[in-house]
């Protein structure tokens, strides 16, 4: 007698955008700070292709007027078109954040790795370096620093380079402490015993097994990066012509715009600051749980 077969239902497993999502909806940290980046790189690239961003420099439109259908930020003393100038101040501030971040990242990678596979000399160096620099206000050395540059000289380029000069001893040290948990491994201990030399172990055992923390020391270099060129320029410290956020807030102060009444003035760069550092703070508060076991949620 023939039995008849019984065709099991096929499960489907979700593809990756799937669980990206599925994850974003239980990390709300990570969730809600990439929408909020999201919403400043949509309004900052609408506005590079919409808007005349020779309007964003002085003396291009009439000034001091409030914002209106024509002007919908307003113009601030100098004549400068405020929307205009939010675009460009977005993206130079974003410049100077991912550039002194980036680098800060990629050296603090580097000699973090160097600090904590091979130790002996170089350990003991750049951990003294590390050590000595970073009890040090970073905020004095980069005043310093910035106050002794010759105002026409500096540009953009310029500023992220006075931040990047402290950008890396941070991620420096977190990379140290987890390539030093991380060779007492067995794997990397069986890697060695099958004859993998040390940029082997480096690249192909260790490096992948640390993106995430790779990840999050990028991004929290960014947002010290982009706090320092901030308050860099509010000090009148930055390339004074262009519209970075921390400029137009300086330019607003130096005018006593709150007091003539330009209240709208200061608003715009001060929210869109507001905007930027809770997004990568909240970013990095959603990266932690990736990357630290002890706070990671189960699903």
């Amino acid at each position: 007698m023939a039995t008849l077969a019984v065709s099991q239902p096929q499960i489907r497993q979700p593809g990756q955008v799937a669980l990206f999502f599925r994850y974003l909806r239980r990390n709300k940290s990570l969730a809600v700070g990439l929408v909020i980046l999201l919403g400043l790189c949509i309004f900052t690239v609408y506005g590079m292709l919409t808007a005349d961003l020779s309007n964003a420099y002085p003396l291009s439109v009439k000034s001091k007027q409030p914002p209106s259908l024509e002007y919908p930020l307003g113009t601030d003393f100098f004549g400068r078109d405020l929307y205009p100038a939010m675009v460009v101040g977005l993206w130079q501030t974003a410049l100077i954040g991912i550039v002194a971040g980036g680098l800060g990242t990629v050296i603090g990678v580097f000699l973090g790795f160097i600090a904590g596979y091979f130790g002996g000399p170089l350990d003991s160096g750049i951990k003294g370096i590390c050590s000595v620099l970073i009890p040090i206000p970073a905020f004095l050395i980069q005043v310093v620093i910035a106050g002794s540059l010759d105002k026409r000289d500096v540009t953009i380029f310029t500023m992220a380079f006075v931040v990047l000069l402290l950008a890396w001893m941070v991620p420096t040290l977190v990379i140290r402490a987890q390539v030093l948990t991380m060779k007492e491994r067995q794997f990397v201990s069986v890697a060695k015993l099958s004859g993998v030399g040390d940029l082997g172990i480096i690249f192909g055992e260790m490096m992948p097994n640390l993106i995430p923390f790779i990840v999050a020391s990028f991004v929290a270099a960014t947002f010290s990066a982009v706090f320092a060129s901030f308050y860099l320029a509010v000090l009148g410290l930055g390339p004074l012509r262009e519209p970075l956020l921390g400029n137009t807030i300086w330019a607003a102060q130096t005018q006593s715009a709150f007091f003539n009444g330009w209240w709208w003035w200061p608003m715009g760069p001060a929210i869109a600051l507001v905007l930027i550092l809770g997004s990568l703070a909240l970013i990095i508060m959603g990266l932690d749980e990736i990357s630290n076991p002890r706070v990671r949620k189960k699903e």
